[in-house]
């Protein structure tokens, strides 16, 4: 397994941190009561009406050196690619 191991390629180092940034609009519909049609006696920001995904962006970042690199998360295989 240590052969498989991802390294930095400016510093070598293999303090890795993947990270997804995502930007989204909540939308709620307004109606008699509260803001969203599933907010009933309180508006609740998390029962929204519609969400639509503006921005995403996924890359590695080295813990050392700060080395942003692009990088492509599939779920189906379980892995990434640089």
């Amino acid at each position: 397994m240590q052969g498989d191991r991802k390294l930095c390629p400016v510093c070598r180092s293999s303090r890795l941190i993947m990270k997804y940034e995502a930007k989204y609009v909540y939308s709620y519909v307004i109606d008699e009561d509260k803001p969203g049609l599933k907010n009933e006696t309180e508006f609740l920001p998390f029962l929204y009406d519609r969400r639509e995904q503006v921005e995403a962006d996924q890359y590695i970042e080295c813990g050392s050196w700060g080395t942003r690199l692009p990088v492509f998360y599939t779920q189906a295989d379980g892995g990434f690619d640089l």
